[in-house]
Parts: structure tokens; sequence; C-alpha cells
């Protein structure tokens, strides 16, 4: 069941993506806000929607990149009422260069629950509801 919805909001959320300025978004993905509480753990419903998230991707007949991917999982959370931040970082300034200078991920309770790389990515701003 996750795994439909998880295909249906990434579909959606790539066309969000392609076809509606940042700025739109706002309702969707929450304020602007500061990091969760440190300490925190992560809730295991968070987990089993970031891994059905992956899954769904892999079922798509589309590429999708880490924007749809946090945006899909992002709403999932926020729809449960879970805690999330949906965030939107950039490449260390040495090291930009490319396309992939920007990146998207997850952050619920102390860890990135979807979008981890080991780069070092610093945040520019993140959404979310207060928890």
């Amino acid at each position: 069941m996750a795994v439909g919805e998880a295909m249906v909001r990434l579909t959606l959320a790539r066309l969000l993506v392609a076809a509606v300025p940042l700025r739109h978004w706002r309702g969707l993905l929450g304020g602007v806000r500061g990091a969760l509480v440190s300490g925190a753990q992560v809730d295991p419903a968070v987990l089993l929607l970031a891994r059905a998230v992956v899954r769904g991707a892999a079922r798509l007949p589309f590429e999708t990149k880490c924007l749809p991917r946090a945006v899909a999982l992002h709403t999932m959370l926020r729809r449960r009422r879970l805690p999330s931040l949906l965030v939107i970082g950039v490449l260390d300034p040495s090291q930009r260069g490319t396309i992939e200078d920007l990146h998207a991920w997850i952050e619920s309770g102390n860890e990135v629950v979807i979008g981890a790389l080991n780069q070092p990515f610093h945040p520019l701003v993140r959404f979310g509801d207060r928890n």
C-alpha cells in the first residue's frame, strides 16, 4: 500500500519540480524551519515510508532524483503527522562546478532517512512543521 502511494507521490513530485517554482511549494512542504530537536529517535514508521519511496522509485518507468524523492517522502510523513524536515543543500564552494551541486534529503530525529550522501552538503533551507 505504501509503495503504491509512494509511486503516485513520486510522479506528482516530479511534475511539481518540473513545472512549479519553489516559492509556491510552501503550503505543501510546511514553513521554513531550523534543525529538528537533537537527540530524538527516528520513528520506525518513518523508516518504513522511506523504504517505500525507494521501492516505488525503482518501479517507475522514469528516473526520480533526490528532490522528487524528498518531496514525496516529506508529504507522506506530513500526512501522517510524523516529524521530518525536507532539506535543500549545496556543496562546499571548493567542490562546486556541476549540476549536482544541489541536493535534497529528509531528516527525522538524528538521522537522514532518505538522500544521505558522503559529501559535504550545507543546508540552504529546511521545510517542515513544528512537531
